[in-house]
C-alpha cells in the first residue's frame, strides 16, 4: 500500500540531506553551484530522483551541467549512503540525479513576455498616430428631407 504522506516526506528529508552534504561533506568544485530544487520518490519507497540546477558564477558565464552531472554520478554513492544513515528507513533508496528544466523554461517564458510588451508597445505607438481609413464617420446617416 503506497503511503503519498510517508513518500512526500522522505522526498523532503532527501533534499535536505543531499543539499547539507553538496555543501558541507563533498569537496568537488563542480558542485559548487550546484543547487537542489525537489525530490520525487517513488510509492514503494525504493528509488528517489532529485533535481537540481546548475547556476553560471556570473550572468555571462554558462553553467558547466555536464561537469555537473558528472560529479554527482561519482558523489551518488556517498550521498546515498549518507541519506541511509539519517533517515532510518529499513531500505536506503537509490538516487538519480535529473537537471530540473524549469529555470530555463520560466527564462524563456520571460524572454517570450518581453517580446510581447514591447510588441504590444510598437502596435499602441502606431495606434495613438493612425487615422481612419475611409470617412471620419464610416457609417451613413440617413438624409433628411425637408418637409417645407
Amino acid at each position: 500500500m503506497v503511503d503519498q504522506a510517508r513518500a512526500r516526506k522522505l522526498a523532503k528529508r532527501i533534499s535536505q540531506i543531499v543539499a547539507e552534504a553538496l555543501e558541507h561533506e563533498v569537496k568537488d568544485p563542480r558542485l559548487a553551484m550546484v543547487t537542489i530544487t525537489d525530490t520525487r520518490v517513488t510509492g514503494d519507497l525504493r528509488e528517489a530522483t532529485v533535481f537540481y540546477t546548475v547556476m553560471g558564477a556570473s550572468l555571462e558565464e554558462e553553467p558547466d551541467t555536464a561537469g555537473a552531472a558528472a560529479a554527482l554520478q561519482s558523489a551518488s554513492g556517498v550521498l546515498r549512503s549518507r541519506v541511509g544513515q539519517q533517515t532510518g528507513v529499513r531500505h536506503t533508496p537509490s538516487l538519480a540525479f535529473v537537471l530540473d528544466a524549469v529555470p530555463d523554461t520560466a527564462r524563456r517564458m520571460e524572454e517570450l513576455l518581453a517580446r510581447t510588451r514591447a510588441s504590444d508597445e510598437e502596435v499602441a505607438r502606431l495606434a495613438a498616430t493612425a487615422s481612419p481609413a475611409g470617412d471620419a464617420d464610416p457609417y451613413k446617416a440617413p438624409r433628411e428631407t425637408d418637409a417645407e
